[in-house]
């Protein structure tokens, strides 16, 4: 265990907030609710962006960006939509020294403020499809705040597409919930469950949301990134028309979707440990970090030279990685650093190493230590860093299997549930229903898994025959 970091058996939720601010990711901002990305931390949300930005450029889409104030009067032209988020806006009253003539609000999201230009860009079929996506912050007042998991202001994309038909905006949502899905699993080496999401627990606006579930290493769930099938309903509350091939008006179709700096949360509780971040190497700032380890000028020299061969290999291999310079510090000190920071791979080399061309490598999910020859480990390191994305994805998987039951009783969802784990059950309740199973356990129904074969069961609650299923969990 590092120092200063709270065991997860302990305390889970504080060991959380030790690991963000020991590994250097976030800290507390003066302003309540919200947080300071630091630099490590925000390149991992840098690598995130990178590699979801090219999967959306990679299926058609493009970036644009958009005002965060948003006219009051727009969000109230979709009633759903506004009712959703009421309780979360931030509203300026006054600029330039006076009173606005209307209040805007700060983006909660940004379907009113697109969906306006739509309005001015989409005339014809021809005009259609609209595949953009934009980087942005938003705002939502929230009571309870965690870094990375739920703060005030946040980083994130939103995805918002105009189509000419309501399979078209099917298919993009869909699509793009298979693209945060393979990303998830992976990039992230986070199993995810992907399904829809009931009327209860649906985005507001919306027609269906689908969703990715991911289990944390509390066996609580995380809701990772989501996909909107919004049919018309925004195009109507602006009215978004266009003429079709047949020569006839009718309303755009519109799919949204998104998800945000909530995955670097994602990454700490899937992965971490009570020495700190586990990172999958796919994502990782520096992917090897390399410490060397002399005791004057004269084995100084020497040790530096070799670690400079090291690098040169490393860097022409395209693997990320860091040399630990650090003159004031000890190897001990830089090993439990490296070790909370959740680097994949750290290589020690001190003088005995140079002079057997050899190395001491370190994994960082397994702890394991061997001792390799300098050309061995520069031949191995890519493999060895694909074999560890991949256990890493193994042990996940596992870890959601054994914490996953299938249940037919209220009782035995209680059960299930009680301490974290999911439970997987047939269901054919009401929203009500819903409702008073989260105020007695705490529990949602987190999603209605897609792919399910049809076989018949009698729902845990109301013992009416079903063949639907769904995955129920305490949730973040």
């Amino acid at each position: 265990m590092s120092k200063g970091v709270t065991p997860q058996s302990q305390d889970y939720a504080k060991w959380y907030t030790d690991v963000v601010q020991k590994a250097e990711l976030a800290d507390y901002s003066p302003v309540k609710g919200c947080m300071v990305i630091r630099p490590y931390g925000y390149a991992i949300w840098e690598n995130i962006q990178s590699v979801l930005d090219r999967m959306f450029k990679d299926t058609g889409h493009v970036n644009a960006y958009f005002p965060m104030l948003i006219p009051e009067s727009f969000l109230k032209k979709e009633a759903d939509h506004v009712e959703g988020f009421a309780p979360e806006l931030a509203v300026v009253t006054h600029g330039g020294g006076k009173k606005l003539e209307e209040p805007l609000v700060i983006r909660p999201t940004s379907e009113t403020i697109i969906w306006s230009m739509y309005k001015k860009w989409i005339n014809s079929y021809r005009d259609l499809p609209i595949l953009i996506n934009q980087w942005a912050n938003v705002v939502r007042w929230e009571m309870r705040t965690r870094m990375f998991l739920r703060t005030t202001e946040f980083l994130w994309q939103e995805g918002h597409t105009a189509h000419a038909t309501g399979d078209e905006a099917v298919e993009e949502a869909l699509k793009m919930i298979d693209v945060y899905r393979t990303f998830a699993e992976n990039y992230m080496a986070v199993p995810v469950i992907v399904g829809k999401k009931t009327e209860n627990e649906k985005f507001a606006g919306a027609v269906d949301t689908y969703t990715i579930e991911a289990m944390m290493g509390d066996k609580r769930a995380l809701q990772s990134g989501t996909s909107h099938y919004l049919g018309q309903n925004f195009a109507k509350a602006f009215d978004v028309m266009f003429q079709n091939e047949k020569n006839e008006t009718e309303y755009v179709y519109a799919s949204s979707w998104g998800v945000s700096t909530r995955l670097v949360g994602a990454l700490i509780m899937a992965h971490g440990d009570d020495k700190g971040l586990i990172l999958p190497p796919k994502l990782a700032p520096y992917q090897v970090v390399i410490v060397p380890i002399y005791r004057d000028e004269a084995t100084k020299s020497a040790v530096t030279d070799y670690v400079d061969k090291i690098t040169r290999s490393l860097g022409s291999l395209n693997v990320r990685f860091h040399v630990d310079t650090r003159e004031t510090l000890s190897p001990g000190y830089k090993f439990n650093d490296w070790e909370m920071k959740g680097v994949p791979l750290r290589v020690e080399a001190g003088p005995r190493d140079v002079a057997n061309d050899k190395l001491v490598v370190v994994r960082r999910d397994t702890g394991e230590k061997t001792l390799q020859s300098r050309e061995s480990f520069l031949e191995s390191v890519g493999g060895l860093l694909d074999t560890i994305q991949d256990s890493m994805y193994r042990n996940r998987l596992a870890f959601r299997d054994d914490n996953t039951q299938d249940i037919s009783s209220y009782d035995e969802l209680k059960a299930a549930t009680a301490d974290g784990g999911f439970a997987r059950a047939y269901w054919d309740g009401s929203g009500d229903d819903e409702r008073t199973i989260q105020e007695e356990t705490k529990a949602t129904i987190r999603c209605i898994p897609f792919g399910q074969d049809g076989s018949e069961g009698t729902c845990f609650y109301t013992g009416r025959k079903t063949s639907r299923q769904v995955i129920i969990a305490k949730a973040y």
